[in-house]
């Protein structure tokens, strides 16, 4: 058997064509899952329903695979060690890139990040549980989204779960922040032993997916912040040194970010040049484009989208004795664009999520999230105001099912839209008709 091509179920008999590929197979049942649909209505930067322009985990997800699905046709014809496909985990097919990309935000909760913040503390604070968002999807990829025949969720082929898997470990072991719950990691954890990958790497596509994310966070959000106003595109805007120290600060205190040099530039004078580079580049786009804001900002975008995507490449990774995906001029990783593109990404974060208007809108987010828990998570209370259908569902799993995680998987599925419907509906005043549907 193909190990890419592996599922963990069987497939059900009659429902599909021997015509077409797995990996065609895959993408159908994602993109008609109700799980991919419901990103239309979770938030990237700005508030899903902030308005039609902005864009959504939806919208974000296919900008990430149009660039990782092109990315990956370049390198297949740039390196041909790819060719011989000596390794299930040193292959980059574009079609499982795609795929990759376009689940790799599912399972975000409502409110984005707050909401799965609320939702970690109230797991942690009260039943020594966690909520994360990449172990989440796979919650979702793997059990919540049903399909017939299936008791494996989606029962995706195991190229593509191992390509959305950039936390190859277990949550629930001591000190892990990112990860995957012991249910789902136990299979991944199989599916890495039969391929024989080295402990803690990633194959090909999770890393090109990745870091393709990272190029979408650094130049679209961005993009959303200056049609919104939130990043204005003058000389005292950028030279503030407030907006300097901000980034700095961020840059500073994330950890995650450490391997790629910090400690051997002067912080702040990068982050100045950064942004004058990036200031200069729009006056003159600005002026060659007749003074159209919107030309200059979509042109801008794609710039730099082009910069960083041209540069992914193939490096060793000595370490791990494993291949590495980063940004690569020479042959060498280019930690001087590695640290340019988390510049902009902390641009993106400092002038949209750390905005006092958008904090309003997350505590707000935080105040639902926590009073829809209150009302779900004492179980005589809670199963008489959660859809039957999902009680249905707790019950033929409820062995290994708490009641405590089922409440999160309930919350954590809902739209920003819905979340506000079902906390309308038990705290508001007034509410529309009981009879809406669900």
């Amino acid at each position: 058997m193909d190990l890419r091509k592996m599922r963990l179920d069987e497939p059900a008999p009659g429902t599909f064509s021997e015509e077409r590929d797995e990996y065609e197979r895959d993408y159908a049942r994602l993109i008609q899952s109700p799980a991919f649909r419901r990103l239309q209505g979770k938030s990237q930067v700005f508030g899903a329903g902030s308005g039609d322009y902005y864009r959504t985990r939806l919208t974000h997800s296919l900008e990430v695979s149009q660039i990782a699905r092109e990315v990956a046709r370049r390198l297949g014809k740039q390196y041909p060690f790819l060719a011989a496909k000596e390794h299930p985990g040193l292959i980059l097919d574009p079609a499982v890139v795609e795929i990759a990309s376009l689940a790799h935000d599912l399972g975000h909760p409502p409110f984005g990040h707050k909401g799965e913040e609320v939702l970690n503390r109230l797991l942690s604070e009260q039943y020594g549980m966690s909520y994360e968002g990449n172990a989440q999807n796979y919650r979702i990829l793997m059990f919540l989204e049903k399909r017939a025949g299936s008791g494996s969720g989606m029962d995706l082929t195991a190229a593509v779960l191992l390509a959305i898997n950039k936390y190859p470990y277990c949550l629930d072991d001591p000190g892990r922040l990112k990860g995957l719950y012991r249910s789902e990691w136990q299979e991944i954890a199989a599916i890495r032993d039969l391929w024989k990958l080295p402990e803690g790497a990633l194959t090909l596509e999770a890393q090109l997916m990745d870091l393709c994310d990272d190029i979408a966070y650094s130049t679209h959000d961005i993009e959303d912040g200056i049609r919104a106003g939130k990043i204005q595109m003058n000389r005292t805007f950028f030279e503030d040194n407030r907006l300097i120290h901000h980034l700095v600060q961020e840059i500073e205190e994330d950890q995650g970010n450490m391997d790629i040099g910090w400690d051997q530039v002067d912080i702040p004078a990068m982050v100045r040049r950064v942004l004058e580079r990036y200031l200069d580049q729009w006056e003159a786009l600005y002026v060659e484009y007749d003074q159209e804001p919107s030309r200059t900002r979509r042109e801008m975008k794609a710039r730099w989208v082009s910069v960083f995507a041209n540069k992914v490449g193939i490096i060793d990774d000595p370490e791990k004795g494993w291949k590495k995906v980063t940004l690569v001029d020479g042959g060498v990783e280019d930690l001087e664009a590695l640290r340019t593109m988390e510049i902009l990404k902390k641009l993106a974060w400092v002038t949209l999520v750390k905005d006092f208007r958008v904090q309003r809108l997350q505590k707000r987010s935080e105040i639902m999230i926590s009073k829809l828990w209150d009302s779900f998570i004492v179980p005589e209370h809670g199963r008489l105001i959660i859809p039957p259908d999902w009680i249905e569902n707790y019950e033929l799993h409820k062995n290994e099912w708490s009641w405590p995680r089922f409440v999160a998987d309930y919350i954590s599925g809902m739209t920003d839209t819905y979340a506000e419907k079902v906390y309308s509906e038990l705290y508001a005043s007034k509410t529309g008709s009981i009879y809406e549907m669900d």
